[in-house]
């Protein structure tokens, strides 16, 4: 079971903005776990990055109420406007669950935090201007389909909507890729605008 879940995860087709490459995963949180690191990259610049990790106890897990469980971590600079804004941490959450809905996905025990954390510059670095980034940890039960296993490529596909949601990006276009985990596609709801690009040190 858990190995046809990793090859769904590996079959999947993602946008072209989205790099992505297996990572070595956490130790000691399940038998058995999976993980991949990805970025949207718009030229040499990273607009957001995270991780997202497959987790699996055949025995069941009491806390997930399932056999599988999905965590991950996403992170994005802002600008100090979009920080500015009180509501940005329940917007950035409606974002992870809107992913999920938007393509259909069944999951349940959804748990996580939205942080924030601001940067200012002094002496030496005094000409770049203040930096706020943002930071998502989220962890969710896939419902199992046929044969138990979970669609986890259509969830890494919703993952990377999020991703791609947090870097600013437009929605894709709806005829943009099809493939195991289903049309990749926005998930139909307002982004982050784009950064101006790279600080300058």
């Amino acid at each position: 079971m858990f190995r046809r879940a990793v090859e769904a995860l590996r079959s999947a087709r993602l946008r072209p903005e989205i790099e992505i490459d297996p990572t070595r995963p956490p130790q000691r949180l399940a038998p058995y776990a999976y993980a991949v690191e990805a970025a949207v990259v718009d030229g040499e610049e990273d607009l957001a990055d995270g991780r997202l990790v497959l987790l699996h106890d055949p025995d069941g897990h009491e806390a997930w109420k399932g056999t599988f469980r999905l965590v991950t971590l996403v992170r994005a600079e802002l600008e100090p406007e979009m920080a500015a804004d009180p509501l940005l941490p329940e917007v950035c959450w409606s974002w992870l669950t809107g992913a999920l809905e938007a393509r259909g996905l069944g999951y349940g025990e959804a748990s996580g935090t939205v942080t924030m954390a601001g940067s200012h510059y002094f002496g030496g670095l005094a000409d770049r201007r203040p930096a706020t980034q943002i930071e998502i940890r989220a962890s969710w039960t896939p419902r199992e389909g046929l044969g138990g296993v979970p669609d986890t490529g259509a969830h890494l596909a919703a993952w990377c909507d999020l991703l791609c949601q947090i870097a600013g990006l437009p929605p894709a276009p709806a005829d943009q890729g099809t493939g195991a985990a289903g049309t990749v596609s926005g998930a139909g709801v307002v982004s982050l605008p784009q950064r101006r690009g790279p600080q300058q040190p």
